[in-house]
């Protein structure tokens, strides 16, 4: 086994390098090392400064996630840490990379701070339903203040080199070579006193009680149902009552407590679920890619021309094509200002703009696109459109050339079939906005070779999009499972909720948005269309997503007209008397009873759909795994990541349970459409007392 910690003593400093790729996670045996060569340098008289960094592209992750579940072994690494602090050499931290969580502790502990000027750093525990357990809680306010010290634990991001330095967080930024920096470092402080982070007084005073309650309450209004990022609250306030060593102690019982919650089971499942979405069984990790440079879109629209952007951010050339000068005009017009409002922002520099706008070409003639090894259509969802789009990209298209269709619902099969070359054709379901929804839909059709498949899936991981494999069908996972859900929530309305009451109950559960908001800010005609365009599949139920149609053919398509589920001003979205009324007359008309609902109620109406449609979608293969199924929702559909995902969610409560719901269901509303009638994976693994993540095809 190679050696995770080297130590080696030279010209009076100990460099303790923690070497354990691919980012120096501090597994037992890390720990074990480390705490070994800090006892070895504190006590060998040679060493007068030891300096701690790490192998790699990174200075240290923090704790082995792997091991989270396994019963605590000694020492901890707040026991590393607190002999690091308590040593009597000045210890550095030598940061490069990242230094994030448990690595950020480590640097806390030790008395001085040099990073590199793109380093990173920070405490991202609440990102995995936890919070930091080797003292960053006790230690970071003491360096940057409380108020500061909420902010950053308390959201997970990471600080930059420079935003550190400002804060207090890192001492310097080195100017050169981080070792050499680091180095001198240490000889300065040779011989003197070290700066124990755990002895300063906290900048700024430690704040009321009254300024930690509304800390609190802003978290968990901000974190509706997600513990973790009042707790931060909570142990950050501890260090600013009790004696340190007590305040450890606090803050490790909260994060102990913490770990072992539903919360953090579900974001742990979905932190090691983004993951396992990269591998596809069949396709080899070492298959060989097709070489993607230069990569067109066709179609310069809100989509296409925020497909653009991912590619040009990642650096590819990007051709975009339109068939009319005007709607080519709208699309430039479109980046130019995505990256106008990025400068604005601080967030890209006025250079790396004009980068991205000079790897840009706009054409009305997709003879453009000939030399592209990647092309993505991104036209209107209607069949006949996009075929004839295929049509001549297959002629126009180099060989070897991937062509990919945006198609958010369509028979990618169909596509495929009017060209040539069926196994270069491939989805890439983009998600509204497309530069900033982080989820990609790569969708696999018939004859799809396995070499664009693995391509796409690398592309997606480049353009920072988390890419899950789907089969086809009529909306692939994500859509396909959005339908039952939204007709759930707008029957729902006919039988006497409320729109704002459905949506309350849904965000109040965690959804970022109400199924009705939602569909108001894509677009009422857009799910009108949608349906339109699956009708023929569709059950001969009366009441099936009937407001929605109702208000498509009056014209109130969501916000862009002002008037949808929802009326909108000044004031942003507000119940409209008009769509009451409307929700009245129609249920009069149909006969529908109209009563009150608890938001228990709301919400299971609504999920259970959702589950019960991805066990479906697993046993026709549609789906790989189930962790798939809950990455789509949670990075394209807003499902609460504290839940985990529908599927995650249906294993929390008992598969059993969703079964005797959906039985309840079909008595208070009757089953005459199959609505609730369970698919059959569904109710084998609940009879077995299984669940969705122990399922396996093979």
């Amino acid at each position: 086994m190679a050696e995770l910690v080297h130590l080696a003593i030279e010209d009076g400093i100990a460099v303790i390098t923690v070497d354990n790729p691919p980012v120096n996670a501090f597994s037992h045996a890390v720990r074990v090392a480390l705490q070994s060569a800090v006892r070895n340098a504190f006590a060998n008289a040679a060493a007068k400064a030891l300096i701690i960094h790490g192998a790699g592209k990174t200075f240290m992750a923090g704790s082995d996630i792997k091991e989270f579940d396994a019963p605590p072994k000694d020492p901890w690494l707040g026991e590393v840490i607190d002999e690091i602090e308590a040593g009597s050499k000045p210890v550095v931290a030598a940061i490069h990379g990242t230094a994030l969580g448990g690595g950020f502790e480590v640097a806390l502990g030790c008395h001085y701070r040099i990073c590199d000027a793109k380093a990173k750093v920070g405490l991202p525990e609440v990102t995995l339903g936890i919070i930091p357990g080797a003292g960053g809680t006790q230690r970071l306010p003491r360096l940057i203040g409380v108020e500061a010290a909420i902010a950053t634990a308390g959201s997970g991001k990471p600080m930059s080199a420079a935003e550190a330095l400002k804060k207090g967080a890192v001492d310097e930024i080195a100017s050169g070579d981080l070792m050499t920096a680091a180095r001198a470092a240490a000889k300065r402080l040779t011989g003197t006193a070290p700066r124990r982070t755990s002895e300063q007084p906290f900048p700024g005073g430690p704040q009321t009680p009254a300024f930690f309650e509304a800390q609190r309450g802003a978290m968990k209004k901000r974190n509706r149902g997600f513990p973790a990022p009042p707790t931060v609250v909570d142990a950050i306030e501890a260090a600013t009552k009790v004696a340190f060593r007590e305040g450890l102690a606090r803050e490790r019982a909260f994060n102990a407590e913490l770990k072992d919650s539903l919360q953090s089971k579900a974001l742990r499942h979905l932190f090691f679920g983004e993951r396992t979405v990269a591998h596809i069984p069949g396709i080899p990790k070492d298959t060989s890619l097709r070489p993607i440079e230069a990569v067109g879109v066709v179609g310069a629209g809100t989509m296409g021309a925020g497909i653009a952007v991912n590619f040009l951010n990642a650096g590819y050339r990007v051709a975009v094509t339109e068939a009319k000068e005007e709607a080519l005009a709208r699309g430039r017009n479109t980046i130019t200002k995505i990256y106008d409002r990025e400068v604005e922002k601080g967030r890209l520099k006025p250079e790396a703009r004009e980068d991205r706008l000079n790897r840009l070409t706009l054409s009305l003639d997709m003879g453009a696109l000939k030399d592209v090894d990647l092309v993505i259509e991104a036209a209107f969802e209607d069949m006949g459109i996009k075929q004839e789009i295929f049509r001549k990209l297959d002629a126009v298209c180099k060989p070897g050339a991937i062509l990919a269709s945006n198609t958010s619902t369509l028979d990618l099969n169909q596509i495929a079939n009017v060209t040539q070359r069926p196994q270069d054709v491939i989805g890439t379901h983009f998600f509204s906005p497309a530069h900033i929804m982080r989820l990609l839909e790569v969708v696999r059709g018939a004859k799809t070779a396995n070499d664009v498949i693995a391509t796409l899936m690398a592309a997606g991981k480049k353009i920072d999009k988390v890419a899950v494999l789907s089969g086809v069908c009529f909306g692939f996972i994500g859509n396909r499972m959005f339908e039952g859900y939204v007709r759930e929530s707008q029957r729902l309305l006919l039988e006497g909720a409320t729109v704002q009451q459905v949506d309350k109950a849904l965000t109040d559960w965690g959804m970022a948005m109400g199924p009705h908001a939602v569909i108001d800010l894509a677009g009422v005609d857009v799910s009108f269309l949608t349906r339109e365009g699956n009708r023929a599949n569709l059950p001969p139920d009366p009441t099936y997503c009937l407001i929605g149609d109702k208000l498509h053919h009056l014209g109130r398509h969501g916000q862009k007209t002002k008037k949808g589920f929802y009326k909108y001003g000044e004031k942003g979205a507000e119940a409209d008397p008009e769509v009451e009324q409307l929700i009245r007359d129609e249920a009069g008309r149909l006969k529908i009873a109209q009563r009150t609902f608890t938001d228990q109620e709301i919400v299971e109406r609504c999920l259970f759909p959702l589950i019960t449609e991805g066990a479906q979608i697993l046993d026709e293969g549609i789906a790989l795994r189930s962790v798939d199924i809950d990455v789509v929702w949670c990075a394209g559909y807003g499902f609460p990541r504290f839940r985990g995902g529908p599927m995650f969610h249906g294993d929390a409560i008992g598969l059993q349970a969703v079964v005797d719901g959906m039985a309840r269901f079909a008595k208070v509303q009757g089953n005459d459409y199959g609505y609730w009638t369970p698919a059959p994976l569904l109710t084998k693994l609940a009879a077995e007392g299984k669940t969705f993540k122990e399922w396996s095809r093979t």
